[in-house]
């Protein structure tokens, strides 16, 4: 399953000091607040923006297991960004138990291209399963 999309786009520069806040040459909150408005208003309910080290992480509303996207720009040109879902991949594995996450990565995966798409912005969009 494609979980895991690379796209160029000018449209996310990062805010003075961001770099400072994660690490130097990744940024990304812009690109999460506009994600965070565009699933909400497909739906997608966020539950705020967390900073990591590597970029930042969305997570959204869930029954049963932890669901999210994880967002950046990546090494590179200044218009390289990545997002990914967690989980990456559509068997979720819970205590003693496996939990099949194809329908809420689907959706999910499905709504982050409708709003990539759609966007003039956003261009060389591309899909690929994680490694």
């Amino acid at each position: 399953m494609k979980t895991q999309v690379e796209f160029r786009s000018s449209k996310f520069p990062p805010y003075e000091r961001e770099e400072e806040q994660i690490n130097p040459g990744l940024w990304g909150k812009r690109l999460a607040e506009y994600l965070v408005q565009k699933l909400s208003d497909k739906g997608i309910m966020p539950e705020g923006i967390i900073a990591e080290d590597w970029g930042y992480y969305i997570p959204v509303q869930n029954e049963g297991f932890k669901l999210a996207i994880c967002c950046g720009h990546q090494n590179g040109d200044d218009d390289e960004f990545l997002c990914f879902t967690d989980p990456s991949t559509p068997v979720v594995k819970k205590f003693f138990r496996k939990i099949d996450a194809t329908s809420q990565l689907s959706r999910l995966t499905e709504t982050l291209q409708q709003i990539l798409s759609s966007d003039p912005e956003i261009r060389d969009v591309t899909w690929t399963e994680p490694r």
